[in-house]
């Protein structure tokens, strides 16, 4: 029996109801404490050793006595205590996973009649209580190193606290304690919150124009002035065809060039040595005003971006030790839902938990769409010179090849992907993907358009290319990587910045993906994140008025819904790409062994989790059993086990429910009179393994002619010799219209056939062969719009006519 324990200092002896329990169980009670006993006995453990300042956190496994955690210690763990560890960090780093294994290890030893018993011995034991808010205020006059650790220790609740220019000011710490240039010790402060709930960047708190500011004290106001003066002298000498610089003044409507730019630039930093200033800056600043108010900032490192804050959850697998965000991401910082709540994400290969990710709320989406907003209307993505953004995307595509091998082992595990198959698909072809649209963000164009002309008047049209605003993206769970990214590259070199939602199952590689967008100087804003439901914030990106377009793989059901939510909410643009039953049809006259080989890839291609998948194989007459037979050989020779084995071929479903979903399926397809010639049942082995599975025989009216599987079904039907026309016919029969293939060495059919299939994209003689200059997207209810290519990015463009008389 493992109890967590509670408060109860020694000297204490009420009446106890739990001490009959204590010994009832055959081999007695254990309980894990989080410290290393005998210290911080008492309920807030973790938060005293980082109040403390230990150097060592770690937890104790001990038999139960009447005290509850007093009794005789079992056996200690123990870590090193970082500097800037909190609370949360070392709770998933080493209390949470750790315990695990060592509460297993306490039972083994206790069941092997081993476990030993080791007095905790008085000395050195305390009993700190439960930290409350009336308690957590900072006392301000000690050493920065304590104030530090107060801070950490009381890490969100109850939340340190302390009077700062008359306001209550809830703190959190940065990096740390930092070294200033004279030596002296000097605490880096995160954010305040205010008692109204507010909360800022600490550097923001004595910014002009912000309603937390205060007023700056005589000696600053004469810095800014002289500052002023300096800087006027500078532009009068630059735009010397202006007679007075006034604060309306603009660098660039009065005349400045880029050269100009570059002056200003070299002679403030002449004359004001270690400005960290910037070209882009002027182009971020063109008023006097703006600019000068801009310099003072720098002064004072209140321009300075934060530093990235990131609560990890670890795990050492594939000869490396895996770093995966778990919160939402929302204005560049990782952090909580807002209401707390988190969910377990799954290891399909095993069942296991692989950690716990934040499941974001409606507020959370509020936030974020607000935050992207910002970024879109004020902040300096939309100001940013067109290149300039196509050389941060090119910095993130080269960030994601950098950390591949560490992307497709979390694609593994999260989503079940074969190892090998993420480093070059999932992974490979995302950063192929950002690399490709990066190249487009400085040829987006527009058009002259000659228009009558009603003499003596003339006329010139011409067309704009412009972003859209906030875009929604909701991505689906068999390819999450690269779904971001087909998505998300396009919807960014449009200029356009986003809400994404991945899929619930499969979130951590988006927020992986999150932490690359801030190293690669992704303004903050510019890219949200939110793992949670579809059903909570899917929903809500879909009716949120603030959002302009809203791009979403997954099924036709849910992509329904989506359109009349958008619809009946402010008419934003959509594009889908939902279901599909992509028809293969394979003749006589075509390389079998290629047919063969191409036909399984078409349906057991990422254990079938592969929206174009061939959801059926139309055979032709003559050569069906010698197909089949060679197909069940080779799924004889497919290796099925654990993703990240360099030799597997066929790994796990991605989650317990599709899996289930699989064997009913299957089970259908046998009552309903198809031959099933192998597979169709899971496989008996820890995980959501599927068997590779044929059917034949499979007529138009069943279910699995009709239905989607999006597992490893072969669905084969028979069509008589040279009839071209029939089997056209029959695999044009359906609402869907993905993907579509053909096999035959006859170039005359192969057209024919191409043109007649009603598919958004037809593969001859191979399948699977995506790019990502060619656009994808569906017919029918299969959907509309693309993905890649010069046509996605004009799903996140508006088209605008200028007419001008001259």
């Amino acid at each position: 029996t493992a109890r967590r324990s509670s408060s109860s200092p020694r000297l204490w002896r009420p009446t106890k109801p739990w001490e009959p329990m204590i010994n009832y169980p055959k081999h007695g009670s254990i309980i894990y404490h989080p410290s290393i006993l005998p210290k911080h006995r008492g309920a807030s453990a973790i938060n005293w050793t980082l109040i403390e300042g230990d150097k060592k956190a770690g937890f104790s496994v001990f038999w139960a006595d009447d005290g509850l955690d007093t009794g005789p210690i079992l056996l200690q763990k123990e870590c090193d205590v970082e500097p800037n560890d909190t609370v949360d960090t070392l709770y998933n780093r080493f209390l949470f996973p750790e315990g695990i294994k060592a509460m297993v290890e306490a039972v083994q030893l206790v069941a092997d009649g081993k476990a030993p018993r080791i007095p905790q011995p008085e000395e050195g034991a305390s009993y700190e209580g439960i930290q409350k808010k009336s308690n957590a205020k900072v006392n301000l006059d000690q050493p920065a190193e304590a104030i530090h650790n107060w801070i950490r220790g009381h890490d969100k609740v109850p939340g340190a606290w302390a009077v700062i220019q008359g306001q209550v000011c809830a703190i959190s710490v940065h990096a740390g304690v930092g070294t200033h240039k004279a030596c002296r010790c000097q605490l880096q402060v995160r954010s305040l919150q205010f008692e109204d709930g507010k909360m800022i960047p600490a550097a923001r708190y004595f910014s002009p124009g912000d309603t937390t500011s205060v007023e700056l004290t005589e000696e600053e106001k004469k810095m800014a002035e002289e500052i002023r003066v300096c800087v006027c002298v500078i532009w009068k000498g630059i735009l010397s065809n202006v007679n007075v610089i006034e604060d309306t003044t603009d660098f660039f409507k009065s005349g400045a060039a880029s050269m100009d730019v570059v002056r200003l630039v070299e002679e403030i930093k002449e004359k004001c040595a270690g400005v960290p200033l910037q070209n882009e800056d002027v182009y971020m600043a063109t008023s006097f005003q703006e600019f000068v108010q801009m310099f003072v900032r720098r002064l004072r490192g209140e321009d300075q971006e934060e530093e990235l804050v990131v609560s990890y959850a670890t795990k050492d697998i594939n000869n490396m030790t895996l770093k995966m965000p778990y919160q939402c991401f929302i204005d560049g910082r990782f952090e909580d839902a807002e209401n707390g709540k988190t969910y377990d994400t799954v290891n399909p290969t095993d069942g296991s938990v692989i950690c716990k990710v934040s499941f974001a709320s409606v507020a959370d989406v509020d936030r974020a769409v607000a935050s992207a907003k910002q970024a879109f209307e004020d902040g300096p993505w939309g100001k940013m010179n067109q290149r300039d953004r196509g050389r941060l995307l090119y910095r993130l595509a080269d960030l994601m090849e950098e950390h591949q091998e560490e992307l497709a082992t979390i694609e593994a595990i999260d989503s079940g992907a074969v190892y090998t198959l993420a480093l070059k698909t999932h992974v490979g072809m995302s950063i192929q993907t950002f690399r490709y649209f990066a190249g487009w963000c400085d040829k987006i164009q527009g058009t002259t358009i000659p228009i009558n002309q009603a003499r003596p008047n003339r006329n010139l049209t011409f067309t704009r290319k412009e972003p859209l605003g906030v875009c929604a993206i909701v991505i689906p769970w068999n390819y999450p990587l690269m779904m971001l990214a087909w998505k998300s590259a396009a919807c960014l070199a449009a200029g356009n910045t986003l809400v994404l939602k991945p899929a619930q199952v499969t979130p951590l590689t988006a927020l992986k993906f999150a932490e690359l967008t801030v190293k690669a100087g992704i303004p903050k804003g510019v890219i949200n994140i939110l793992p949670g439901s579809g059903g909570l914030v899917g929903q809500r990106l879909s009716d949120h008025p603030d959002i302009r377009k809203l791009g979403f793989t997954g099924s036709t059901p849910i992509g329904k819904q989506i359109m009349k939510s958008c619809a009946v909410s402010n008419l934003k643009k959509v594009s889908l790409e939902l279901g599909g039953k992509s028809p293969l049809i394979v003749f006589s006259d075509c390389d079998l062994d290629k047919a063969v080989r191409m036909g399984m890839s078409s349906v057991y291609f990422n254990k079938g989790e592969n929206c174009i998948a061939a959801g059926r194989l139309f055979v032709e007459e003559s050569i069906h059993d010698e197909f089949i037979r060679r197909v069940v050989e080779e799924i004889k020779k497919m290796k099925i086990g654990d993703p990240l084995d360099r030799s597997t071929d066929h790994g796990p479903q991605n989650h317990k429910a599709h899996l289930d979903k699989l064997v009913e399926y299957c089970e259908t397809g046998v009552k309903e009179g198809a031959t099933l010639i192998c597979g169709g049942k899971q496989v008996n082995r820890p995980g959501y393994f599927m068997e590779p599975t044929v059917f034949t025989d499979v007529e138009d009216h069943m279910f699995i002619a009709k239905e989607e599987s999006f597992g490893p079904v072969m669905v084969v039907s028979k069509f008589k010799d040279g009839d071209v026309d029939g089997v056209l016919s029959r695999a044009n029969d359906t609402e869907f219209g993905l993907a579509s293939g053909v096999f035959t060495r006859d170039i005359n059919k192969a057209m024919y056939v191409s043109e007649r299939l009603e598919a958004g994209t037809v593969f001859i003689n191979t399948y699977n062969k995506t790019d990502v200059a060619a656009p994808f997207g569906g017919f029918k209810q299969s959907g509309f719009g693309k993905d890649l290519g010069e046509e996605a990015l004009h799903e996140y463009l508006r088209t605008k006519a200028v007419t001008v008389e001259y």
